[in-house]
């Protein structure tokens, strides 16, 4: 059961992430995919919605037209108010058995993910084989994050719940940790004695792209930094846990959290910079300022940049530098990790300019180290 299917998410992602599993036979044949959204389509209109995506968003050595009917043929719709309580009980008419299981995934805004959970509870689909998936953001701030945390504890146990951030499905990032902690030569340098500094930037050359109410509650800051890359510079910066469990990944990078040092609000001119795009031209083609897109004057960031400190044993010192962007000139994301110069060069008196060393984990468009 998909929320927010008719969503910038469900088009880019959730779908053709869902496809892919099909084409791969990863999918049992009795799967269902069920999409609830307000927009009042039908069953075959959603079909119609679902395939404009998987045109639009699948790579071209993916597409294959006959898994593509197969997997449509598995894709059903149930128009969804998720702030009326009378939607969900022609929803759960629609899901029908559950006894085989159900999984639910909210990609929808935070502020409707408590009136989602107790909507499910009431009419019976939030029992003991039901799992919930939340995507980020969980709320705008920490008491709205804990509201949202308590709601959801109401109706689904810690262990049917995933709190889900999609950056983190990415087959690299996943590969940070195998990258750290099962190739012994990086341990002696992975600490403020071996790097200078640790980079981290994702930029995008698109604009609201339809997210227009949501991104202009949220911002550049609550929609990429509080969120993809602090769980990237948790991975780089963790401990290695004592088990490749969630629960041990996670209590890891709990720490690294905590040990982030605060920013007070004289310093933020110093270490901070914001900004917002405006008109210009994106391959040749003019785009819009974000007022413009918008519609409407707005002091809602589109670029931050933040010179973050971890303050542990570890990386005391070493400055992590987290930059994020729409409208950027080239779409990227990566981390670029520099070590520290050597103490001494040999070849200075010789003209000879020695260039740090890098180590450079790109997340796309490709995927590389």
């Amino acid at each position: 059961l998909l929320f927010g299917a008719t969503g910038d998410l469900a088009q880019r992602m959730l779908l053709p992430s869902l496809y892919g599993l099909h084409a791969d036979g990863l999918l049992p044949e009795e799967l269902t995919i069920t999409g609830a959204a307000r927009h009042e389509h039908d069953d075959e209109d959603y079909r119609k919605f679902a395939k404009k995506a998987l045109d639009e968003f699948l790579p071209e050595d993916r597409k294959d037209e006959a898994a593509i009917g197969t997997f449509l043929d598995r894709i059903f719709y149930q128009p969804t108010d998720l702030s009326d309580p009378a939607s969900f009980q022609p929803l759960a008419d629609k899901i029908g058995d559950i006894s085989g299981g159900l999984a639910i995934y909210l990609s929808t805004a935070p502020s409707l993910f408590e009136a989602a959970i107790e909507g499910l509870h009431k009419v019976g689909l939030a029992g003991e084989t039901v799992r919930v998936g939340l995507e980020k953001p969980l709320g705008y701030d920490l008491e709205t994050s804990r509201e949202i945390n308590d709601s959801v504890a109401k109706a689904f146990p810690e262990d049917r719940t995933y709190r889900i951030d999609h950056y983190l499905g990415k087959e690299t990032v996943q590969n940070i940790l195998a990258l750290r902690f099962g190739n012994s030569f990086f341990e002696p340098v992975w600490n403020a004695q071996g790097i200078d500094n640790v980079q981290i930037t994702i930029s995008e050359t698109v604009g609201l792209e339809e997210r227009a109410g949501y991104y202009e509650t949220a911002g550049a800051l609550r929609d990429m930094v509080a969120n993809h890359m602090l769980q990237l510079l948790a991975l780089i910066a963790m401990e290695p846990p004592a088990r490749f469990e969630g629960t041990d990944v996670r209590d890891e990078k709990s720490k690294v959290f905590r040990s982030l040092r605060m920013i007070k609000p004289e310093e933020v001119p110093n270490v901070t910079v914001t900004g917002q795009y405006g008109e210009g031209a994106v391959k040749g083609k003019f785009v819009k300022s974000y007022s413009d897109e918008l519609g409407q004057p707005s002091t809602t960031e589109t670029f931050v940049a933040i010179k973050a400190h971890v303050d542990n044993w570890r990386w005391q010192g070493v400055p992590f530098y987290l930059r994020t962007g729409k409208r950027m000139a080239t779409r990227r994301s990566e981390i670029a990790i520099q070590f520290k110069a050597v103490p001494h060069s040999m070849f200075a008196g010789r003209g000879g300019l020695l260039q740090p060393n890098m180590l450079i984990i790109r997340l796309q468009p490709e995927e590389y180290i």
